[in-house]
């Protein structure tokens, strides 16, 4: 999937969970706060929450995977601090992580890249 569209639709999911309204909110109206927070709830998930699932493994595993929710709140509290995005306490960020993945995941696989939708690029 394109970089720009997957950018766009985790932009969506993002404003879907902020109108939900279940602890996760954007400090400042319009599109470039949300776009910003967008970006960066994605690069969290890309850089940091890797390596947070690593190192609890162990607790992860004891857990059944139930620990991953966890992970997913933390990852998104820290990016609530990195950008315009606010969350509710510790429990609204594990609330809201929940909800964004979601939302995410059903947006990926409404906009996924079939074999009819694929161009030949040479």
């Amino acid at each position: 999937m394109n970089l720009l569209l997957r950018w766009a639709l985790n932009a969506l999911a993002l404003w879907l969970t902020v109108q939900l309204g279940v602890g996760v909110s954007i400090a400042q109206p319009g599109l470039g706060p949300l776009l910003i927070a967008a970006l960066v709830v994605g690069l969290v998930n890309a850089l940091v929450r890797p390596i947070m699932v690593i190192l609890t493994l162990p607790v992860t595993v004891l857990t059944f995977g139930l620990f991953l929710l966890i992970v997913n709140g933390v990852a998104l509290a820290l990016a609530s601090v990195l950008s315009p995005l606010e969350v509710a306490g510790f429990w609204g960020a594990v609330l809201g992580a929940l909800v964004l993945s979601v939302i995410s995941a059903l947006l990926s696989r409404v906009f996924r890249d079939t074999p009819e939708r694929r161009t030949v690029r040479f």
